[in-house]
Parts: C-alpha cells; structure tokens; sequence
C-alpha cells in the first residue's frame, strides 16, 4: 500500500500497490502492521457497505463524539464519489478545514479518516456503492452531524446535490452549533473519557 499525508494530521490518502499479470492484479487493501507503522488505529469493529443509486446523492457530514469517536477506512467498490472529511479537532491548526478525494472502483484508492473527523461524499456516478471499515461500533447516542453546505466549510462539491436524506437537512449550521461542537471534540474530553 502507498500512504500518502493529507494537509489534516493523521488523514492519509491510501493506494493499492498492485501486483499483476495476465490475469488480473493482487493488492491489499488492509495490513495491521502498516497501519500501525503509520500511526493509524487497527481496530476494525464493523464493517459496511452505502449503495447510491443517482450520481449527485449526498451523504454526510457525520461523526460520532469521544469516546464513542470512530476512524474510518472508507473505499468505493462501485462507481465513483466524491469522499470529504473535516477536520473537528478543537486545538488541530487545520480545524474545520476539509479534504476531498476522489474514490473509485477504478483507482481502488481509499481514505483513512481520523477519530475526531466528520465524514460525508457525494456520489459522482449512478450506482455508486460504498465500502467502509469502522474503529468504533455505531452508537446512535453519540452521534452527530454537520451540514454539507454549512457556508463555513465551503465544500465544493462537483454536482448539484441530489438526494440528501432529511436527517441530513436538519444538522445545525456552525454558527449555532459550534460551542458544543468544540466541547465535546476538545482533546481533554478524549482524554478524560480514557483515564
């Protein structure tokens, strides 16, 4: 696998180093050691598959708060997308700044997403499924949300967005949410909740 750094600590870009012949191709997609080599949780606790059936569908932006926060190893199986992270660390120099990555069945490229990270993309082609492995179970008690077109983040995304689900239309914007974001994010509620 080839990690490469993003411009938020911890986000990697992560590309297959295939292996191929006149069959085909072999890669890993996962290897404890690398990860581990790189800082990155190991821990996968869940594993699940988004199926998009219109290309312009948004889905996002969600993460769950300490210490129910998760990483993600997120990877598009079918079509293409769009995949963005945000970067929700209170005392992080890059905080609520984004990235956005390209995924695709094509590429096989995926996105490492830290802890502590909201996660959302937009599918680029009809039938776009999407496959992510998950550090922390889903605890719908601590989960949370942002809007994907919360003027503060000005995330540019390539299609007009199409099919966002109505608890998705509904997350606070920044403006309201922001102190308890920052609370609830901040390093010493991590902390706190691992002593």
């Amino acid at each position: 696998m080839i990690f490469t750094d993003t411009h938020l600590a911890g986000a990697f870009i992560i590309d297959l180093e295939r292996r191929g012949d006149h069959r085909g191709f072999f890669a890993r997609t996962f290897c404890e050691a690398e990860f581990a080599a790189h800082g990155l949780n190991t821990r996968i606790v869940q594993a699940n598959l988004s199926s998009n059936y219109r290309r312009g569908t948004v889905r996002g932006l969600h993460f769950q708060f300490p210490p129910h926060a998760e990483t993600k190893l997120v990877r598009c199986t079918r079509g293409a997308m769009l995949d963005v992270i945000v970067d929700l660390r209170p005392e992080s120099p890059t905080y609520l700044q984004h990235v956005g990555v390209e995924l695709t069945a094509e590429n096989g490229r995926a996105l490492y997403v830290p802890e502590r990270f909201a996660h959302g993309y937009q599918a680029l082609a009809d039938d776009t499924d999407t496959f992510y492995q998950v550090g922390h179970a889903y605890t719908p008690a601590a989960e949370g949300g942002i809007a994907f077109d919360d003027p503060r983040l000005a995330i540019a995304w390539p299609l007009p967005p199409a099919d966002v689900s109505d608890r998705d239309r509904q997350w606070q914007p920044l403006s309201e949410y922001e102190p308890l974001l920052r609370e609830r994010m901040a390093l010493s509620a991590v902390t706190g909740s691992r002593a």
